[in-house]
């Protein structure tokens, strides 16, 4: 396996994207385009996925959000789904410029967060070959239901404080991107801050924040809405333990989607990131993508 620098821009920013290609072969291989979930990096284990659908003859190219990673970009972590959309698009047309890869057989690969944005990307461009969407985010307006007033109440100051900075003083109101149950934090769930903090790994200058205005966005963002319009096969994993995104909701979402398989595990939202359950679950991916993008 090779792994290769390859850069692109959105906006004038340089994002950081790196190829992994498999064994050379007297063809150009299918690609997996693939990115990070909420307030994440490459880095966080989204290797591991890389390196098997790799082992299977395809390559990858993993990249960074702008203002993530070692992508450019201020303020640092600015989640935003239109922006990231819009990042999504910028490195698909990327792949398409590649010589490397095949660029009429491309997939899409997110997971959490980012398993919203390929179904949205895949809605948008009619030229992406397969999708896997991992324990995806799928409802913002649904997702509201499982927080208290009390929450909700917080993240409206918060996201306000933090947009209203912005605009007067030019400055970012942050908040925790993870944090325990009774803290204030986007991702708050007993699951989550064990489950999220095991995938960082250990060296990392990775900042557990981001500003608070991503709370005003997120209850807008409804990926669901597009699934009807996406014409490729799509493969959904999605755990039915889930803490964070209710496992109802995705299977509402699966029932708009043309032609979908599902994969319902006996999962909260982080464990398929470890151990048997990833090794699983990457097998499932692989096998999807296989058949998918090289028959």
């Amino acid at each position: 396996m090779e792994i290769i620098n390859s850069f692109f821009y959105s906006k004038g920013t340089k994002c950081a994207g790196w190829l992994y290609m498999p064994q050379a072969s007297s063809l150009p291989p299918p690609v997996v385009v693939m990115a990070h979930g909420f307030g994440a990096e490459s880095s966080f284990k989204l290797p591991a996925f890389a390196e098997k659908f790799v082992q299977k003859g395809m390559a990858v190219f993993l990249f960074d959000y702008r203002n993530f990673g070692s992508s450019e970009g201020e303020p640092r972590n600015l989640v935003s789904p239109s922006r990231h959309v819009r990042y999504w698009l910028a490195a698909v047309e990327h792949v398409r410029t590649l010589e490397e890869v095949d660029a009429d057989r491309i997939a899409l690969w997110g997971t959490s967060f980012s398993g919203g944005h390929v179904l949205v990307v895949a809605a948008i461009d009619k030229g992406i070959s397969a999708v896997v969407s991992q324990i995806p985010f799928v409802d913002g307006i649904a997702a509201l239901f499982s927080y208290s007033p009390g929450y909700i109440f917080k993240a409206t100051a918060n996201g306000l404080r933090d947009l209203l900075s912005s605009i007067i003083f030019k400055k970012r109101h942050y908040v925790k991107i993870v944090g325990e149950p009774r803290s204030f934090a986007v991702l708050n769930t007993p699951e989550s801050l064990p489950g999220y903090m095991g995938i960082v790994p250990e060296e990392t200058s990775w900042q557990n924040r981001c500003p608070a205005k991503a709370l005003l966005e997120i209850p807008a963002y409804r990926p669901a809405k597009y699934a009807p319009r996406i014409n490729c096969p799509v493969l959904v994993v999605y755990g039915e333990k889930d803490s964070l995104i209710a496992a109802g909701d995705v299977r509402k979402t699966v029932q708009r989607i043309k032609d979908v398989k599902e994969a319902p595990l006996p999962t909260g939202h982080f464990d398929i990131y470890y151990s048997e359950m990833f090794t699983k679950v990457a097998e499932i991916e692989a096998e999807f993508l296989q058949e998918e993008l090289q028959t």
